[in-house]
């Protein structure tokens, strides 16, 4: 289930933003009604951005194997070739 929280929550209901965080969930935390921020534990957060965290570390990688160079437009035809081929 959806969390959402007034961000002062956070400061006065901390322990219990806490153990919704540790089973895994978001919770969401608003500002005078509107979206303000998400809170997450380490772990769900680490799952989020581990698939980019490894590109990069395959694409620098790569750079110190060679010493081939794009440009911000070599780059962008290609990821449109291969955007458009599938």
């Amino acid at each position: 289930m959806i969390q959402i929280k007034p961000v002062s929550d956070l400061r006065n209901r901390f322990t219990e933003i806490e153990s919704i965080v540790k089973t895994g969930e978001p919770v969401f935390l608003t500002k005078n009604g509107y979206g303000s921020m998400v809170v997450l534990s380490i772990e769900a957060y680490s799952k989020l951005t581990m698939p980019d965290e490894d590109a990069l570390d395959v694409a620098d990688k790569m750079a110190e194997e060679t010493g081939r160079r794009y440009t911000h437009e070599e780059m962008f035809s290609k990821l449109r070739e291969a955007v458009n081929a599938e």
